[in-house]
């Protein structure tokens, strides 16, 4: 990064540091808490929206024939997942060079259900290949896509489905954890809705006396 732009984004950060000690400084404690509080509920829906749809898996299996490529993957027209393949240079009868072989082996996490898989492979001199394919996949599963690239083509195997090598009960622990982080956040969200309600009035009313006062003093002198 640029020195220049390193120190106005230091500086930047400064202010805004300061800014916010301000704030809070002139904050009540009790906002404090409530705000605090509200900033741990968002961050616990943000983990379950995050982890709780993502209950299956896709197993990537590439072997391919380049010294040096890019491998993307797709689910449903989405970039899911870049990579490089990179390959060694296999001799024949152990002396002549002959080709080049690589393998990658990768898993992605996604919801259960229908979903397209596209991956597309581009070679370090700009040749591509694609190719797309569609598979049902079960809750705490795993499927298994072999993927085999070529100059020429790429074709898309599905081998068999398997159960994820999860330990036992895990599906309920998974769905017990996400309606603990449910329920604790909506917890939150009611006590703090319940404390706006109740001191919002409250704090207005004193803010409305103070200002009065304060013009009063003002004008006396």
């Amino acid at each position: 990064m640029d020195p220049e732009l390193k120190a106005e984004f230091r500086s930047k950060a400064s202010q805004l540091w300061m800014t916010t000690r301000t704030w809070l400084a002139r904050t009540p404690a009790t906002a404090r808490v409530v705000l605090g509080l509200f900033l741990f509920a968002a961050v616990l829906m943000a983990l379950h929206t995050a982890f709780a749809g993502k209950d299956s898996s896709l197993h990537l299996k590439v072997q391919h024939s380049f010294r040096s490529a890019d491998i993307s993957v797709a689910i449903d027209g989405s970039a899911v997942y870049s990579g490089k393949l990179r390959g060694s240079l296999r001799k024949k009868f152990g002396l002549i060079p002959d080709s080049f072989q690589g393998n990658l082996s990768e898993i992605l996490p996604l919801a259960s259900g229908a979903h397209q898989i596209r991956v597309r492979v581009v070679a370090d001199d700009g040749t591509i290949q694609e190719d797309s394919t569609t598979a049902d996949f079960s809750a705490h599963g795993e499927r298994e896509l072999s993927v085999t690239a070529r100059r020429s083509a790429i074709t898309l195997a599905w081998q068999s489905a398997s159960t994820s090598p999860s330990p036992s009960g895990s599906g309920w622990l998974e769905r017990y954890a996400g309606t603990l982080f449910l329920t604790v956040a909506g917890s939150i969200i009611s006590a703090l809705t319940g404390f706006a309600l109740k001191e919002l009035p409250a704090h207005i009313r004193s803010r409305q006396g103070v200002e009065p006062k304060e013009q009063s003093a003002v004008a006396g002198q």
